[in-house]
């Protein structure tokens, strides 16, 4: 592929990116070739941390301009990748020359996905969107491309991650409406919007998203629970007075938690409460397997439905062997599971809520109903709740969870 003159030196790969999608799949009308096309994702990601195995931690190695040269870094750049760019809601790559350990508080997501989503969106021409989690902006720059930057709105918890998006997008040449501040609140000044959507994930559709979508409108997001299993793309219809209805696209996807719907942390005392606690055993006939995402996504989800407060921990006792244990916080409980290969799997419970015998009901209820995968299932909304539910809103496969 030739680039022209007066072309950016990134032309030829932004064209050789949108091919990728397109094969994909992920890239499937014309407009939205356009704008992978017309922005520039380098301005967006000047620099960022590649993951390192390491058999101790996870490590992340800076990549800017002045520790990889060009070439390399327009190829990562380009890839269909996600690259974090920043760790412990601080650290950027130009604030280290070294691998640095930490935990990825914000990322450029891989364009598949961005783009998946922006076209599942079912945008018009005259569409106003508001986008929740402005990032690094190259989502918005999509969106500012393909609708003009007068029809974008985008909200930003972080001021530091939302200041380098403003400037990258000027950069690009785009200035949509920017927001700082919470975008679990949406953004009430600049409704109604004709769409919503989200690159974080909430445990569950905030009231706000609903309020401030005109009636037909559309909202996009992922769900993730505390068990840490996502729902993959969900789309909901407003039908007005506070509520929506809305169907599950397939997929595992995800993106960071919202930060205020985040599992609390266990607790300095976590290990020492864990070990005093007095259960009772029996065996069960749903194993460990059953909080495997690779033996199966959806039974992790219905799972997370069944027990929605409790977390996923791995937790030896007395140097022994690691268990998998299910701990709700909230009413002090505890299921912790055991299985040795060839043994029937037993648990051990102990709190007020016997965590483990609310999952085995909802998965032999799901397993009756023939085992139907998450895009079967459909979603209500209504100012007191959400609803999870196949078949029927009120058989035995529907979940509530108060909003």
């Amino acid at each position: 592929m030739t680039i022209e003159p007066g072309e950016s030196p990134t032309t030829a790969l932004r064209l050789r990116l949108a091919d990728a999608l397109v094969k994909s799949g992920d890239l499937r009308t014309h407009p939205w070739r356009t704008a992978v096309e017309a922005v520039p994702r380098e301005v967006f990601i000047p620099g960022f941390f590649e993951r390192i195995d390491d058999p101790r931690e996870t490590m992340w190695r800076p990549v800017t301009p002045e520790l990889v040269g060009a070439p390399d870094r327009m190829e990562l750049t380009y890839t269909d990748e996600t690259w974090v760019t920043q760790l412990n809601h601080s650290i950027t790559a130009f604030d280290t020359d070294v691998p640095v350990a930490g935990a990825p508080t914000s990322s450029s997501t891989l364009p598949g996905l961005v783009v998946r989503m922006l076209e599942e969106l079912q945008v018009e021409q005259t569409s106003r969107v508001l986008e929740i989690g402005t990032g690094t902006g190259y989502s918005t720059g999509l969106l500012s491309a393909r609708l003009g930057a007068q029809q974008v709105t985008s909200v930003e918890v972080d001021a530091a991650v939302a200041a380098r998006a403003k400037k990258a997008l000027a950069k690009a040449g785009f200035s949509p409406d920017l927001v700082t501040g919470d975008g679990l609140l949406g953004n009430p000044t600049g409704a109604l919007y004709d769409r919503v959507i989200a690159t974080c994930s909430v445990r569950h559709i905030p009231s706000a998203w609903v309020a401030q979508t005109r009636p037909r409108g559309l909202i996009l997001t992922t769900m993730l629970g505390w068990l840490h299993a996502s729902s993959g793309l969900v789309r909901l219809e407003v039908t007005g007075d506070g509520t929506a209805e809305g169907v599950f696209l397939g997929g595992t996807d995800s993106f960071m938690p919202a930060r205020p719907h985040t599992a609390p942390p266990l607790g300095d005392d976590f290990h020492e409460w864990i070990n005093k606690i007095q259960t009772t055993e029996r065996a069960t006939a749903a194993g460990s397997e059953i909080l495997d995402p690779w033996e199966g996504w959806t039974s992790l989800f219905i799972a997370q439905l069944a027990i929605p407060d409790a977390q996923l921990v791995t937790y030896g006792l007395d140097d022994g062997p690691v268990f998998d244990h299910l701990v709700d916080l909230s009413q002090r409980s505890v299921a912790i599971l055991e299985q040795e290969s060839d043994e029937p799997a037993t648990v051990r419970q102990s709190g007020p809520a016997n965590l483990w015998d609310s999952v085995e009901s909802a998965i032999t209820q799901w397993r009756a109903a023939g085992s139907p995968s998450l895009d079967q299932f459909r979603i209500t909304v209504t100012p007191e709740a959400q609803t999870i539910w196949f078949g029927d809103p009120q058989g035995p496969l529907s979940w509530t969870l108060p909003r």
